[in-house]
Order: structure tokens, then sequence, then C-alpha cells
């Protein structure tokens, strides 16, 4: 395996309440890899270790051999990091098309696949949108929007966080087809989900999370037909 993203033993805490307690997960370029566990098992935590927003007190995170422990968020997007918050996050009062074109002056790396035309192409509905502010954008739309904007920075690595959270049946199998085409541009994706019928649909292995440790992990298919296992960490 080539690997892009390498992440041992992690342990973050938000002052006295320890959340990940040595999480490790090893990433393949060109991969979709899902990240499964219920509400509250530290999947938001563990992205957020990755991208710095939450430092972790031990461990390593390695992209392409490069330690992100100890550099700040913009240090790693600019190292080839996006990042797709639950929340979204898009800049309300500016338009669908200024978010995208923030996203591209930001990004200080220069050329890449993803441009304005190739985003509006993934997502038709953003070009027909790209003048109203993200205030006016729909759920689903906003969530495009936000790939959109990680896209952009043509990064090497997508970190997607509940991406199918309150969207519709309808935009979530959209959403399948533009994971897979995010993933023939060479774009690898670590996605976090408790949707295991979603994911089985996207990706190809899966770490499931719980308490703050991966507790199981192999190819989607087999997470898929353990019915032991989906009982004993997935069912609600």
């Amino acid at each position: 395996m080539n690997t892009i993203l390498d992440v041992r033993e992690i342990v973050t805490a938000y002052g006295q309440s320890q959340v990940l307690h040595g999480v490790s997960l090893v990433v393949g370029r060109g991969e979709v890899v899902a990240l499964l566990g219920r509400n509250g098992v530290g999947k938001t935590t563990t992205f957020r270790s990755i991208m710095g927003l939450t430092p972790p007190h031990k461990g390593s995170i390695r992209l392409k051999e490069v330690e992100l422990v100890g550099k700040k968020p913009f240090e790693i997007a600019r190292l080839g990091v996006g990042y797709v918050p639950d929340d979204r996050r898009i800049f309300p009062d500016l338009t669908a098309e200024e978010n995208l074109e923030m996203a591209r002056r930001l990004a200080k790396r220069e050329g890449g696949y993803w441009t304005f035309e190739r985003v509006y192409q993934l997502f038709p509905v953003l070009e027909r949108l790209k003048d109203n502010r993200g205030t006016c954008l729909s759920g689903g739309e906003q969530k495009m929007l936000a790939i959109g904007r990680a896209l952009m920075k043509n990064p090497d690595l997508i970190l997607l966080d509940e991406p199918i959270e309150g969207l519709a049946p309808l935009v979530v199998k959209n959403l399948i087809g533009v994971i897979e085409e995010i993933q023939k541009s060479q774009v690898t994706i670590l996605l976090a989900d408790q949707n295991l019928k979603f994911c089985r649909k996207v990706a190809g292995r899966g770490y499931i999370l719980e308490k703050g440790l991966i507790q199981y992990q192999g190819e989607m298919e087999s997470i898929w037909q353990n019915e032991e296992i989906v009982k004993k960490y997935l069912a609600v």
C-alpha cells in the first residue's frame, strides 16, 4: 500500500475529558476509507486531531511522511488536506462562487485538476446558484458547496465528516456518484459516518471506532456480513 495518511496511537482530550485513547489507522493513496461508529465515539475528534484543530497529546499523524502533530491547521491544509466538517462551515454572507474563490486563493497549491469548471461539472446546481449567498442555499446545496470548496484547494486527502447527515435520499444517491468521481481524480477520502449501508457503497475498507479506540477493521464487505460486529458496535 502506498500510504498517504498514517495515524498512530493518538490520544486526544478536551480539557480533562479524554476522548481518544490510542487511535491508529492507515489510508492508502486513492482509497476511500470509512471511519464508522455511533454518535459520540470520537469520529469528529479524530478528524479534528488530524487537522490540528484539537491537537493530540500523544501519538503521531503523518501525511506522506510529514509529521502533522504540532502544525497549525492552515499549515496542514496547505500540505494537502481538505476538511469538510459535519456543519459545513461555509461563509454565509459570501456567494457560492465567492466561497469557491476564497478556497482557491488560500490554497497556495498552484495548478491541479480541480477548477471552477470541474467543480461545476460535478455539482451543476452550484453553477446555477453561484450568485446566491450561502444563507440562501439548502442543507444539501451547502454540503455540495463545502465539498466543492475543499476540492478547489486540490488536496491529496479529503476528510468528510458525516457527509449524509440530514440529507434527502436523492441527494445521498447523488453524493455516492460524487465520491466515485472524486476518487477517479486520485483524491484520497477518509469519511466518518454511522450509516453502514452508505459506507458500504462508497468505501473499500473500514475502521470501527468505539469508546475512543479502534475496535475492528477490515474490508467493508466483511464488516457488512459480520452480524455480531454490526450489532455490537453499529446498531442503534
